[in-house]
This record gives C-alpha cells, structure tokens and sequence, in this order.
C-alpha cells in the first residue's frame, strides 16, 4: 500500500461509506451525462471547458469505482492515490488510465485556474475519458 494512499486514510480523506455501492451506478450516470456534454461543447470548439467536463467524466468514473469499495473521498488527489492501489495495483485499470485521469486533473487545473488550454490536449483527454468509463463500467458490473 503506497505510502499516498496511507497518509490520505489517517487525514481522513478516504473514509468508510456504507451507502457507496448503492450509489456507485448513480456516478456512472454522472459520468455518461459529463462525457455527453464535453462531446457537445467540443464539437462547439469550446476547449476549455470541453477540457473542464472531460475531467469530471473523469473523476466521476473513478468516484464509481471508490464507492464500489464503499469508500468516500475528500480530495482529488486522493481519489488517485486510491485509485492507484485498488485498482491499477491490482491489475482492474491499467495505470495508462491512471496516467490520463492525472493528466485530466492537470489540463482542469490549467483550464479553470490560469485560462490555458490546447486543442490537442482536449482531444486526448476526450478518447481518455471515453475509454476510463468503459473500463470503469466493466469493472463494477463484473464486481
């Protein structure tokens, strides 16, 4: 177990969630609609906050699989620390997925925070986004 992932257990930012596997398929949704309207804004050629919603696809889907684990997260580099140790350790993800959604993290941060985006980078992040929710619907209705 990673020493990240230890550290956001003592701070309290995984915590147990006894109603995470009831609303585990709730967050998929969250996910589908999210990737939905990036793939409108995109098409719209508004990168920035096409690039905005990819990631919440993103962090949707893999708030799905936390919450598979009846698990609660309290900050988003948590949720990929433990993202990280139960599912890409474990071999569920592949840590390319892994790599996307901290790349999507990044992209948001640039987007929202400092109004710099590219064109290149959304793209990316779209076929990321699409192909994380795919896996992340495979692995909870395999569960």
């Amino acid at each position: 177990m990673s020493q990240e992932y230890q550290d956001c257990l003592k701070r309290g930012k995984i915590k147990p969630f006894s109603r995470g596997k009831a609303l585990a398929p709730k967050e998929l949704e969250t996910a589908s609609s999210d990737l939905e309207r990036a793939k409108k804004t995109y098409a719209d050629a508004d990168y920035k906050w096409a690039t905005i919603q990819i990631y919440y696809a993103m962090f949707h889907s893999a708030r799905a699989l936390l919450y598979a684990k009846d698990l609660r997260e309290h900050s988003h580099f948590c949720l990929i620390a433990a993202i990280r140790v139960l599912y890409v350790e474990t071999m569920k993800l592949p840590v390319t997925l892994l790599e996307a959604l901290q790349e999507a993290k990044d992209l948001r941060e640039e987007a929202d925070y400092y109004n710099r985006w590219s064109v290149q980078g959304c793209e990316r992040l779209l076929k990321s986004a699409e192909d994380f929710l795919a896996k992340a619907k495979e692995i909870l209705f395999t569960l």
